[in-house]
């Protein structure tokens, strides 16, 4: 049935029959490559090896008869035969290798060139036995035809120089290249010469190089090719520094001087660069009456004759102000300073209005170029702050600065995030002016822009907030309004890109954040973030970043209701939450816990529901909970937690009774025999946990520390709502005893002040103004423990407190609480009673006159009812 249904469906038609009889050779031309590649019998016979033989043997037979992939794995395996058994690989292998080499392909020859250094770093030989067996292969391929070859032999041989001594390389070495380096020799022979010259400069003497060395200098310096010219002028550097000062000043001076003349641009740009590079060997004539000069010819035929140099000279224009800034006239300074701001902007002038006509269009080798001048110019900024020196940054370099920050080239943008930190350390009091680009940088389109920010964000940030001692606190101030959404956007948009490594990054450094901005600020603007990043993320490095950044939020939290609402929630939501991957990352999250917080934060509040998680259905996560079980059990200490023990000890017995997983229950009995290890920590200081202990003690301080902070900070809230409101109360109460004292005086006659009184209706009046008086001075008197609150700077009711409280006793001060203060008030008290000015006390003192002359009046009367 199947075949009539396939023919019936297939079309026979001849067009349709040709494009069947196609698709069928198609398929026969993909199925020829394929017989094609495999091997003859023949082909299998050549490549088997007999599996009895050894390494060495099977190297030399490989390297007899075998293919050039074979050889090739020989030549690569040679520094693991050389420590397995170098005597045998230096007598039959070596000598195998020196002859295939001759004919050999340029592969096999840079894998000789890495095995011949490796084993050099390695030292499997002594370099006498190097030098013979190895150092003359290494001459003989010096010379070949490739020039990528020739370049591998020639590092190779550099490396070996640093080790051989020096009379080795006088006879192997520098007697051979005196010959090669002669005009009759090959072009890349004396470009060999011209390097290895530059390294044997350091290996002698100076009466030897200046006898045998310098002489083929100035030769080479003069040769015919602009190559070896160009290959012999950056070796100058080198050779300079090997033979010293006075030398550098009368041989290698003139020949740059020379060089820096010549025809051939690279020659040019190699003697510029070499100048640069030896600032520091001239003395200021050479510099002033030599370099300047050439320096200042370089500058003003870059943008005329030879922009060939331009790339070269933004590159090395920061080293070249700041080296030659001793010589300047303060018209030469300016006359760089504006050569500098110039290069800046190049290729950005044609946008400021100019004749369009006029100008042409630029090529892109063109644009490349100025973008690489622009880029230079942004990696020389901090050297030329240092050129005008920072308290001339705002006149001189910062509308420079605003331009390379808003340059619409990524890899200028780029340089300037990356310098950021250096231009901020400089600036130091004047940090606060460059804050409006920190802020577009944050915010910047590119995400390089803001990885290269990242970087030192919190070194940056704390200099923006701390700044100099000069930068005024307003600008501090209005600086972090525009800071916190900067970081906020910046942080969303990473985490909105495929970059999540820079996400990571970021939400690693916004740590920092505690030493910056207030409490408040990260607990509405970052920390639920984190916690949001922590949930919805699906990449577990962005997870953990965030999980720790969210602890280190919590660990500087100085709210206890908001560390307990955030605790509650790592608890539900990540602890007891449905997705297994959040339960894991509860249990990263508690490892970050016990990292920043005491032990006995943790045990108080993360300990059990810890433990809870070994009932968790899922087999990764009860795993993991074993690993972190030895790190639980020593935030443990003994006799406090010794219930905690107990329900830690219950959950193991649980683990290893109940649990089905095998490869859980593994680590259940690793983790058992561990923690049985374990020596659990005792209350107080022990020998071995010392240091342990001592950085718990202080995190466990520093947590403490923040609740009284906590605490002082209501009790002061509360001390100056109460101060503003117990003014007014007392003054109208005030002015209330007053009339009221009056109208008694005229009915009540004076009487003794020794006498008592007690039962009339006045007398319980003035015992309950003096008991309201009495109330409200309790409340504005503070506990000894806090009596430094007077150090903030609300200090209206502090000021009231001292002053009413001066003409007591030290030890009444001492005494103070409500109690026995309500207990014990007297009229003379009552004086004291009302933090206010002088005027207020002065009707409190004639308020307590007439109410002492109503009790004296009143006790009279009772003395006479107690006769009758």
């Amino acid at each position: 049935m199947h075949p009539l249904v396939f023919l019936a469906r297939m079309d026979f038609t001849p067009g349709n029959l040709f494009g069947y009889i196609e698709d069928l050779q198609e398929l026969t031309i993909i199925e020829r490559p394929v017989r094609r590649s495999l091997k003859t019998p023949e082909e299998i016979e050549r490549l088997t090896v007999d599996e009895e033989l050894n390494d060495i043997e099977r190297a030399v037979y490989l390297l007899s008869s075998g293919q050039d992939i074979q050889g090739t794995s020989v030549v690569a395996n040679l520094p693991v035969l050389m420590r397995q058994n170098p005597a045998e690989t230096l007598r039959r292998v070596l000598p195998k290798i020196r002859e295939v080499l001759h004919v050999a392909g340029v592969e096999m020859q840079l894998t000789a060139a890495v095995s011949f250094l490796t084993i050099l770093q390695e030292e499997s030989v002594s370099i006498h036995t190097y030098s013979h067996s190895f150092l003359h292969i290494i001459l003989q391929n010096l010379e070949h035809r490739d020039a990528g070859v020739s370049n591998a032999w020639l590092e190779t041989l550099l490396a070996v120089i640093e080790a051989l001594p020096k009379e080795t390389i006088r006879l192997e070495i520098l007697n051979p290249i005196v010959s090669k380096a002669q005009l009759s020799q090959t072009l890349q022979s004396r470009l060999v010469s011209c390097k290895i010259m530059g390294k044997l400069a350091n290996k002698f003497e100076t009466h030897i190089i200046k006898r045998e060395i310098l002489p083929l200098v100035k030769s080479l310096c003069q040769d015919v090719e602009y190559e070896v010219r160009t290959c012999m002028c950056r070796q100058l550097e080198h050779i300079a520094q090997g033979i010293g000062t006075e030398l550098t000043k009368t041989v290698v001076l003139p020949e740059l001087v020379e060089l820096a003349r010549d025809e051939g641009s690279s020659v040019r740009l190699a003697a510029f660069e070499t100048l640069v590079n030896l600032l520091e060997m001239f003395d200021a004539d050479d510099r002033s009456q030599t370099v300047l000069p050439l320096v200042k010819s370089f500058c003003e035929k870059s943008f005329k004759a030879d922009e060939s140099i331009l790339v070269s000279l933004s590159f090395h224009l920061g080293k070249l102000c700041n080296g030659l800034y001793g010589i300047f006239t303060p018209e030469q300074h300016l006359r760089f300073l504006e050569f500098y701001k110039k290069l800046c902007t190049l290729g950005l002038q044609q946008e400021n209005g100019h004749n369009d006509n006029q100008l042409q269009l630029q090529t892109l080798e063109q644009e490349k170029k100025y973008i690489s001048v622009r880029k230079n110019c942004a990696y020389n900024f901090p050297a030329m702050i240092v050129f005008v020196d920072p308290k001339n940054f705002h006149l001189e370099l910062y509308s420079t600065f605003f331009c390379l920050c808003h340059d619409p080239e990524v890899p200028v943008r780029y340089t300037m995030a990356m310098g950021f930190y250096e231009v901020a350390k400089l600036l130091n009091s004047g940090v606060y002016t460059i804050h409006k680009e920190l802020v577009t940088l944050l915010q910047d389109e590119s995400l390089e822009v803001l990885d290269a920010l990242v970087g030192h964000l919190p070194e940056i940030l704390e200099l923006m907030t701390n700044g100099g001692e000069n930068s005024s606190s307003e600008s501090k101030l209005l600086s972090i309004p525009d800071l916190i959404p900067a970081l906020t956007t910046a942080e969303q948009r990473a985490a909105t890109s495929l970059k999540w490594r820079t996400h990571e990054k970021l939400l690693q450094k916004y740590a920092c954040l505690p030493h910056i901005i207030s409490s408040d600020q990260i607990y509405y603007r970052f920390l639920h973030r984190m916690l949001t990043i922590i949930l919805t993320n699906n990449v577990l490095p962005v997870q953990k970043a965030a999980a720790r950044t969210l602890c280190v939020y919590l660990r500087y939290n100085r709210k206890q209701e908001q560390r307990h609402e955030v605790i509650q929630k790592l608890i539900e939501q990540l602890g007891q939450g449905k997705s297994y991957w959040n339960r894991l990352r509860f249990l990263d999250t508690c490892e970050f816990i016990m990292e920043l917080f005491s032990k006995s934060f943790f045990c108080k509040y993360f300990f059990l529901p810890v433990l809870e998680l070994t009932h968790d259905p899922v087999a990764n996560v009860r795993m993991k909970l074993c690993y972190l079980l030895p790190k639980v059990k020593s935030t443990l200490k003994i006799p406090t937690d010794k219930l905690l023990l107990q329900q830690l000890e219950l959950c193991i017995r649980k683990l290893l009774c109940q649990e089905k997983d095998k490869d859980v229950l593994t680590i259940v009995k690793r983790t058992v025999l561990e923690l049985d290890r374990m020596e659990i920590t005792v209350d107080g200081f022990q020998k071995r946990f010392y240091e342990n202990d001592l950085l718990d003690q202080e995190k466990e301080r520093q947590e403490l520390l923040l609740l009284e902070m906590e605490q002082l900070e209501k009790e002061k809230q509360q001390n100056e709502g109460r101060a503003t409101n117990m003014s007014d109360k007392m003054f109208e109460k005030k002015r209330r005893d007053s009339k009221t004292s009056s109208a008694l005086a005229k009915n009540v006659p004076l009487s003794f002040p020794g006498s008592s009184s007690s039962g009339t209706s006045t007398g319980k009046e003035v015992k309950k103004s003096k008991l309201v008086r009495s109330q409200s001075f309790s409340t504005q008197a503070l506990h000894p423990k806090y009596s430094n609150i007077d150090k903030c700077p609300n200090r209206s009711a502090a000021s009231g407190y001292t002053s009413s409280v001066s003409g007591m006793g030290k030890s009444s001060v001492l005494s103070f609480s409500d109690d026995s203060f309500r207990t014990r008030s007297t009229g003379n008290n009552g004086n004291t009673a009302f933090p206010s000015s002088s005027s207020l006390a002065a009707s409190s003192r004639n308020s307590a006159n007439s109410s002492d002359q109503k009790n004296n009046g009143n006790k009279d009367s009772h003395s006479r009812k107690m006769s009758m």
